[in-house]
């Protein structure tokens, strides 16, 4: 083998290893770049299910842990629809309003006497907005928007007051 042969398989085994290290660097930058996208769809698909599921699941477990019989009902505060759960703790009638406004979630828990209403409660959480319909002993809480989501629930409690 002559000088010039060696330099050239050399320079060969060189480029061939630097073309190597350089498909190696862009597998590696495509993999990030597109695992970059896959963790932002999953990211936004996660936060609408979070937007949807949570405020459906909060207010069907505030009303099946409030449902006694003429107990749960809606009524209308300042024009805002509401739930009403009313509760008796020993001599006094407590009540649970849960409402949309602003495009949150609240609930106020408070004596029935005490005057409180729309705009004393506390921020449960941003959510799209809700709606809620009593028709005879069914609750039809929806969502609204793109992630929207619809949750029928069936007050149990039957029977009068007095059961």
């Amino acid at each position: 083998m002559s000088g010039k042969e060696y330099q050239r398989g050399q320079m060969a085994n060189t480029l061939f290893t630097i073309l190597l290290f350089l498909v190696f660097v862009l597998c590696a930058l495509f993999s990030v770049l597109i695992g970059g996208k896959v963790y932002e769809n999953i990211n936004t698909r996660a936060e609408d299910t979070y937007q949807k599921d949570v405020a459906l699941s909060y207010i069907a477990n505030k009303v099946r842990q409030g449902d006694e019989a003429g107990r749960v009902s809606l009524t209308e505060m300042k024009g805002i629809p509401v739930l009403k759960l009313e509760q008796k703790i020993e001599d006094s009638v407590y009540v649970t309003h849960i409402y949309y406004q602003d495009g949150r979630l609240w609930e106020l828990f408070t004596d029935a006497e005490s005057g409180l209403g729309v705009g004393d409660g506390n921020e449960i959480l941003e959510c799209s907005p809700v709606s809620m319909e009593i028709d005879d002993r069914l609750l039809h809480i929806k969502t609204q928007g793109e992630t929207g989501g619809s949750l029928w629930l069936s007050l149990r409690s039957g029977g009068t007051d007095h059961e």
